[in-house]
């Protein structure tokens, strides 16, 4: 063994080539989809991982407002934030926010697996989230991915 072989390679954002990944959540388990999805984003399905780099590739996802959740979850499952006054504690139940915006519940769901650091946040910035099953992202030329 050559000591050529031993030799780890270093992937950087400028040897990777971005692709762009159409998830459908129609019908879809809401945590198993967004783990599938950060997957996706962190750049863990490559072989070319590197963790301290962004390797990961953009996600375009259609059909949010058709996501289900399993169990009790659809009524008890709410949604916190805090405004930053006293007594500024909102809660917003899971029901409200499907209706009203239902990207964000896929969205808080990827964000929620994704790492808390600079990097993470630039990771989240590739994550397109669309309620109908339309997106204005023809041009990226997204691949069909199923789970």
């Amino acid at each position: 063994m050559t000591n050529q072989e031993q030799k780890t390679v270093f992937f950087t954002k400028k040897k990777d080539k971005v692709s762009h990944y159409l998830f459908d959540a129609k019908g879809k388990t809401l945590g198993r989809l967004a783990s599938e999805i950060a997957k996706v984003l962190c750049g863990k399905h490559k072989p070319t991982y590197t963790p301290n780099q962004d390797t990961g590739d953009s996600v375009i996802v259609i059909n949010a407002k058709e996501v289900i959740v399993s169990g009790n979850k659809e009524a008890q499952k709410v949604y916190r934030h805090h405004t930053g006054w006293i007594g500024g504690l909102k809660e917003i139940p899971y029901q409200r926010m499907m209706e009203r915006h239902p990207e964000r519940v896929i969205e808080k769901a990827v964000f929620g697996m994704m790492p808390k650091t600079k990097l993470g946040r630039a990771m989240r910035k590739k994550l397109h989230v669309f309620a109908e099953g339309t997106h204005n992202m023809e041009a990226q030329q997204p691949i069909s991915a199923d789970i």
